[in-house]
């Protein structure tokens, strides 16, 4: 099924003459309207009238998180503020995020490309859809709810969290679709099952899962488990949120690019060059129709490869492969974007611990853990008895969430116990690759 054939099935010279003209008005917007890229493009003299064809985009400048903090809040915005209708903010290293907006035509094209997400996994205005992705300045809630409200379907916005109410309104409300995290999903065939509830017995056949890596061997989980057809949406507040590619059921092998929105490229992340299809390497989008902040070459840090070979679906839209991993060191812990550097500010910021940690992180059956190993200085670990040792551990545990928004297991060791490096410290030890 197709939401919008029109441009889901266009021939690729027609897409590619349809990139170039918003490509080219996206240049004379952003060099009219935002200092950045004003100063970026003298620096490499080059003029939005260079853009000739869709080759020229490699004479532009690339744009990244930290320009985005740099020039935090606003200064990114190609539109007023009066115009702009919401606004969301994804986590940072730093405290300050990074800032994204949107106008009234920015959050319809949101809806759209949700909406080709959806009737792809084959849902329609005639399902109930449970929306169990977070709400709030994470995109992942209110990018899915518009998209499901946009195919005219009903959305339960139920959010994240309390697995016992997400099961009874499964059952209560006759839901056929869901959509969160897939390690959420795990996490609910396991509640269901402590609660005596055979999820494969109730109507949902169809769920969209995103916002984390998830291999081949959950996606057989995930649908065993359902009774259930699991794809897989991609995207990141940066672009617009959910709703830059999407997973057709019909080949589970790539995801379809929203490529007549934004405009995908491959790039080794050492050169920056450009690299063919196929090859591996840092995923870059440039969002040819977005109004309030629209990005140039925006380096994703996710390492992924393009298949342009035809699709049995029949749509023409050039699909990404999932991604393989990342760049930089971001973790993601259940959809959540956790920088190690984010837990060392919770750490160092109590007195008596060591600059001494390492993370590790794991998975219990299809869930991420998370345990953080933290040195304690000596007459702390001599004096303090056990008691006060687990209070301290779970006062940090509980900072951690609260600053961090993930779960994590704390552990007080005693001095020396963290391996000293003479290089760079491994803070992060990653167990779940043995998993994918």
């Amino acid at each position: 099924m197709y939401w919008d054939p029109a441009y889901e099935t266009l021939p690729r010279e027609d897409m590619a003459k349809l990139q170039l003209s918003r490509l080219q008005k996206l240049a004379e917007l952003v060099y009219n309207n935002v200092e950045f890229y004003r100063r970026k493009f003298d620096e490499l003299k080059v003029k939005p009238s260079d853009i000739k064809s869709l080759d020229d985009i490699r004479r532009l400048p690339f744009t990244t998180k930290d320009d985005l903090r740099d020039n935090y809040p606003y200064k990114m915005f190609s539109s007023s503020l009066d115009d702009v209708v919401r606004i969301h903010a994804s986590s940072g290293t730093t405290g300050k995020p990074t800032v994204v907006g949107y106008t009234r035509v920015d959050v319809d094209i949101w809806a759209e490309t949700m909406a080709r997400s959806f009737t792809a996994a084959g849902l329609t205005h005639r399902d109930i859809i449970q929306n169990a992705f977070g709400y709030g300045l994470f995109t992942g809630g209110l990018g899915a709810h518009y998209g499901i409200e946009k195919i005219g379907a009903s959305v339960v916005p139920v959010s994240g969290g309390n697995s016992k109410r997400q099961i009874m309104f499964l059952k209560d409300f006759g839901c056929t679709g869901i959509c969160c995290t897939p390690s959420y999903a795990a996490s609910l065939l396991d509640a269901a099952r402590d609660e005596g509830v055979d999820l494969r017995k109730l109507p949902v056949r169809a769920g969209l899962f995103g916002a984390e890596p998830w291999s081949v061997q959950m996606r057989r989980e995930i649908e065993e488990g359902w009774g259930m057809t699991a794809t897989d949406i991609y995207g990141l507040s940066e672009i617009i949120g959910p709703g830059v590619s999407f997973e057709c059921p019909q080949a589970q092998r790539g995801l379809h690019v929203n490529e007549d929105h934004f405009y995908p490229e491959v790039i080794d992340p050492d050169t920056s060059e450009v690299l063919p299809a196929g090859e591996k390497g840092e995923l870059v989008f440039t969002t040819i129709t977005k109004e309030a902040i629209p990005l140039i070459r925006f380096r994703t840090r996710d390492i992924s490869s393009i298949d342009s070979s035809p699709c049995s679906c029949g749509r023409t839209l050039i699909k990404m492969n999932k991604v393989f991993g990342r760049t930089d060191d971001m973790l993601i812990i259940r959809g959540v974007n956790v920088f190690p550097s984010q837990i060392e500010e919770v750490l160092l910021a109590n007195s008596g611990l060591l600059p001494y940690y390492q993370i590790v992180v794991d998975k219990k059956g299809a869930l991420d853990t998370v345990e953080v190993l933290v040195e304690v200085a000596e007459d702390l670990f001599v004096t303090d008895e056990i008691r006060k040792l687990q209070q301290r551990e779970e006062l940090l545990e509980k900072s951690i969430k609260s600053n961090v928004g993930i779960t994590a297991k704390v552990r007080l060791v005693e001095p020396k116990t963290i391996h000293r490096s003479e290089g760079k410290a491994q803070r992060v030890i990653d167990k779940r690759e043995r998993f994918v």
